[in-house]
This record gives structure tokens, C-alpha cells and sequence, in this order.
């Protein structure tokens, strides 16, 4: 709870300091980080649970 005028304070400095443009860009560079560093874990676990299984004969 005492978090809160904290974030609603850097919220509102950064739509008063930023453009429209600038927040949406930085929300498509982490959405793009966020989606590369889970297919990298998907394809992980796919070579991991492969290697598991062919383990085993």
C-alpha cells in the first residue's frame, strides 16, 4: 500500500515527460525481449525433455 503514490507519481511524470510515440516504442522493445527470451526457453525445454527421453532406451 505505501508503494502506491510512488508509482502513481513516476506514472504521471512519465506520460507529462514522454511522448505517446516513445511509450509505445519502449512497450514494443520489451514486448520483443520478453518474446525472444520465451521462444529461447521453449526450445530449451523441447532439447531438454528430447535428450531425457532418448536417455532412457
Amino acid at each position: 500500500m505505501k508503494q502506491y503514490p510512488y508509482l502513481i507519481t513516476m506514472m504521471l511524470l512519465a506520460l507529462v515527460t514522454l511522448s505517446s510515440c516513445e511509450v509505445i516504442g519502449g512497450i514494443f522493445k520489451a514486448g520483443v525481449w520478453v518474446g525472444v527470451l520465451a521462444v529461447v526457453g521453449v526450445v530449451a525445454l523441447i532439447i531438454f525433455l528430447i535428450s531425457k527421453m532418448g536417455g532412457r532406451k
